[in-house]
Order: structure tokens, then sequence, then C-alpha cells
């Protein structure tokens, strides 16, 4: 990884080749959390755009796109837009457009109904994004399997604005970015458990991907402030509600140079799914507070993503 790794790249010959950035936010003084992800997938003529506000009074701010996009030359499609300033230092981020407003998170397990039932207001999104740690790169492929053969990540420091409507929030947190590129499809992994949370000098981020056959895939890491410890054991335990969408979290993470123990609480989730040929994959992203064993409080996520076999996740031991 350099720091050139940080703009665009030139477009693989993959029919689904995909560079996506995604940027996690969440300001623990007003209550807002939220991401934003974009990739341009060119090969298909199109991108993928998401935007997902958790409004502090428990509703969401959601808006989902699928702009025409023939080039990989910069992040910039169906209202936002991811400037880089200072490669791996400092990045730009702004939204322009409506997004639904749903009374209920939930309520995106059906989103037609969700979105005919709720709606809409103007959001604008304005953040200055600078990295807090080095960046970390690990890929998640599997032999015969390609989702992230590259793929960095970097704890960040937010601050900005956000508005939804007559809501006008100053943002001043934390949160997690993502880059990757290379070809992707959402139905390659079986299933896999993302889980990350930051705070005032100090963040993690844990993946596991779970596969039906041959051994899992494992990484993360550990940033206590000043060095980053990476992780090469994770053991998640997960609580779930009656949807089997997960509810509480439990994760151990250890690697050489030591080991920690998180636990999380989700606040607010909401249900995604990709379909292709036939398969269906849910994507339940989770607005998780995480509380460390010494007591200090992270935020940030836990995205779990499964492949639907027989109408039921497919990853529930993990």
């Amino acid at each position: 990884m350099r720091p050139e790794d940080d703009y665009p790249h030139p477009i693989g010959a993959e029919p689904n080749f995909n560079e996506s950035m995604y940027l996690h936010l969440h300001d623990p003084g007003s209550g807002l959390g939220g991401f934003v992800r974009l990739a341009n997938r060119p090969n298909e003529g199109r991108g993928e755009r998401t935007v997902c506000l958790y409004l502090p009074d428990g509703r969401l701010g959601f808006s989902y796109a699928r702009p025409e996009v023939t080039t990989n030359d910069a992040f910039d499609a169906a209202g936002l837009r991811i400037t880089v300033r200072e490669p791996l230092r400092h990045l730009d981020v702004a939204f322009d457009g409506p997004v639904s407003v749903l009374a209920d998170p939930a309520a995106m397990d059906d989103p037609k109904r969700a979105f005919e039932g709720s709606p809409s207001a103007p959001a604008s999104v304005r953040l200055a994004v600078r990295g807090l740690g080095p960046a970390f790169d690990h890929s998640f492929d599997a032999e015969g399997e390609s989702f992230a053969p590259n793929h960095y990540e970097q704890l960040i420091a937010v601050e900005g604005t956000v508005r939804v409507g007559e809501l006008d929030l100053p943002v001043r947190g934390y949160g997690l970015r993502d880059h990757s590129w290379g070809p992707r499809y959402w139905q390659t992994p079986w299933f896999y458990r993302w889980l990350h949370g930051c705070g005032d000098g100090v963040g993690f981020m844990g993946a596991h991907f779970g596969r039906p056959d041959g051994p899992t895939i494992l990484g993360g890491f550990v940033w206590d402030g000043g060095e980053m410890h990476e992780v090469t054991e994770l053991a998640i335990r997960t609580e779930r509600d009656g949807r089997d969408e997960q509810s509480a979290i439990t994760a151990e993470l250890a690697g050489p140079t030591g080991r920690w123990t998180v636990h999380g609480e989700v606040r607010s989730a909401v249900p995604l799914r990709h379909r292709r040929d036939g398969q269906v994959t849910r994507i339940v992203e989770g607005l998780t507070r995480w509380t460390l064993g010494d007591g200090r409080a992270l935020y940030g996520m836990s995205e779990y993503l499964d492949q639907i076999v027989a109408d039921r996740p497919v990853g529930l031991a993990v």
C-alpha cells in the first residue's frame, strides 16, 4: 500500500471490477451516526451509492442509488463526492440530495414498502475526515474466491455538518474509513462479521469470513493511540432478536502483542439486501456502542452479511 493508492486505480479486466470508499461516523455528543459508501463499477456501466444516517431521535435517513458510471476517474456520483486532499491523511466528503426518513429503521426489511410509506427530506453532508492512525491493509480473499483483494481501513476523526430537513447538526466525532478495489460480488462470501469502533485515542476492527468449506479467514487490528496491534485471533459471540439480527455482541481479539475484549450493544439495525441470479444476500448494518474492559466507550458498527438459505441466514453460529 502506498499513499497514491488513496486515489482511483486503473480499471481491471474483471466484469465485476469494483472500487469503493466507505466512511462511518459517529458523534457521541449529538448521538448522530451513519455511513456513506460510493462504488464505481465501470465495466457494468453503473455504480452503487449509499447514504445511511442514524438520527439522534431514532429515525433513519436513507438513500440508495445506482448511477451510470463508465469511468474510474473520481469518487463522484449521485450527489456524493469524496475528495482526497492529502493521501491517507485528509479527505473531504460532500453529499446533497433527498433521503427517505423512516420512523423505524427495521422497515428496510421491505425497502419498497419502507420508501413508499416514508416522507423524503433534503439532506446535506459536509465532512472533513482526518486519519488518526496508520492505515491497515488486509485481503479477505480465499483461493478461488475474490471479494476484497486490495483493501485497507483507517480510524478517523470527523468534523463538519449534517442536515436532514429541519435538523441541522454539527459533527465532531470519530469513525472508520474503508477503501477497496478489485472484483466483487456480494454473493461471494458465505457470511462475514465486520466489527469496528473508535473513540478518543483507541479503536479496533475485527473481521470474520466464514465459508461452507475451507478455513475461516480472520483479521483485524487494535489501535491504542500510539501503536497499531495486528489481530490474528478473533472469537465472536452474538445475541440475536426474533428477526435473526444481531442485538448484542462480545468479541475477543488477540494477537502477538495482547488480548482485548469488547462488548457491543446494537442501538439501531438496518437490514439491507442484494439479489443476483436468484440468490439473496442480507447485510444488517448495526450502529453499535462498544465497551472496553476498562469501561471506555467506543462507537462504530457491526456489519453482518449472510447468504439466505431456506429463509434463514447461514452464519447463525457466529
